[in-house]
């Protein structure tokens, strides 16, 4: 890892600004926070943590993919999600000092920001204030959690692939792109329509079936490798049933 200078901090500055709760913070303690970390890189394949790992650090991804996960008892990989860039993560077992709880792997190769364990607990010794920015950020995790539950109990397969569309979008930040009306944004997810199936358990054939369908409602469009939404409260009426 290397550790980053004041002039380096500062140039990842428009990338930590991807997401909604880094950027909501005051730019002194996003000035604090990214003075406080390191780099650290990743080659694809590569795991950042083990399930159950200990706890060493509060991470922030600035380019590339990371793939959370666990494996069932059975050796069948479970996947939770995607992360991108902008995304942070690792807070929760930073504040109770228990072990990771998922894996996470790199889908491609991979730069992130590390603030570690001494690093980050010096950190809110000289920032207090951080704290209730930091609970914000883990009643976000705890609010995707319980959606998460609340769709896989209720929905139809259409309706899991909506929210969990919409859940991504929202739980990475992600900002509206910027050639985009501002009265009706789009917001495009680097993700696969394989990637997609595995994380609802699916087949790829079912879920480019609905994709197809989502696209000609004028929901959202599909590309190779990436997935475009048009319109976000459509996409949240489907995601009810």
């Amino acid at each position: 890892m290397t550790k980053l200078m004041c002039t380096e901090a500062t140039l990842l500055r428009p990338t930590l600004q991807q997401s909604l709760w880094f950027s909501g913070l005051p730019e002194e303690l996003q000035e604090a926070i990214a003075a406080a970390g390191a780099v650290k890189h990743l080659k694809q394949g590569q795991y950042l943590h083990r399930k159950d790992d200990k706890v060493d650090g509060l991470y922030c991804l600035l380019n590339g993919k990371l793939r959370v996960s666990n494996l069932t008892l059975a050796g069948q990989e479970l996947i939770l999600t995607w992360l991108q860039a902008g995304n942070w993560f690792g807070e929760i077992s930073m504040f109770d000092g228990l072990p990771r709880t998922h894996d996470a792997i790199a889908e491609q190769d991979c730069c992130l920001l590390k603030l570690s364990n001494q690093n980050f607990e010096l950190l809110l010794q000289n920032k207090p204030c951080l704290y209730p920015h930091f609970i914000r950020l883990i009643c976000q995790r705890v609010r995707t959690t319980f959606k998460l539950i609340d769709e896989m109990a209720s929905l139809s397969l259409k309706g899991q692939l909506c929210r969990r569309l919409l859940l991504l979008t929202d739980g990475l930040g992600l900002w509206p792109n910027k050639q985009s009306d501002a009265l009706s944004p789009s917001y495009t997810l680097d993700i696969s329509q394989e990637s997609l199936a595995l994380m609802l358990h699916s087949s790829r054939q079912t879920v480019n079936k609905i994709l197809q369908e989502l696209q000609k409602e004028g929901v959202l469009s599909v590309h190779y490798g990436h997935i475009t939404l048009f319109d976000k409260s459509k996409l949240l009426s489907l995601s009810q049933v």
